[in-house]
């Protein structure tokens, strides 16, 4: 499985982004997608996760209601649209994909295939 992540910059307070990541690789539809983000000098920390079957969605309490995942199993491809962006929301955004079989899909130690990260910066 690879994975590559595209769609950071550098926006404004308020502006809006799309991320957007290709997994290369087969069974894509068996794969839990997440997104996590790192700041500088802050700890990877869980965005978002759509389960593999796309029953179910979850987000972190400081970004929900602002972004929302979605996927296009046609295209392999996972986005993450991102609303109403704040200077917070500045750090290396990666995506990450993890079995279908495991538990806890918001911990990152649980995936095991990770993109190279896309940069969002947020200007006040």
């Amino acid at each position: 499985v690879q994975l590559q992540a595209s769609g950071g910059g550098l926006v404004q307070a308020g502006d809006s982004l799309r991320l957007s990541c290709q997994f290369s690789g087969p069974n894509f539809g068996d794969y839990n997608m997440g997104w996590f983000r790192q700041a500088p000098g802050k700890e990877r920390e869980f965005v978002a996760v759509l389960s593999w079957n796309g029953g179910s969605r979850y987000y972190s309490d400081s970004v929900r209601g602002r972004f929302t995942i979605s996927r296009d199993k046609d295209k392999n491809s996972v986005f993450l649209q991102m609303d109403s962006l704040k200077p917070d929301d500045t750090a290396l955004y990666y995506c990450a994909a993890a079995d279908y079989f495991t538990v806890r899909i918001t911990t990152p130690e649980n995936f095991p295939y990770w993109g190279q990260g896309t940069l969002v910066t947020v200007s006040s």
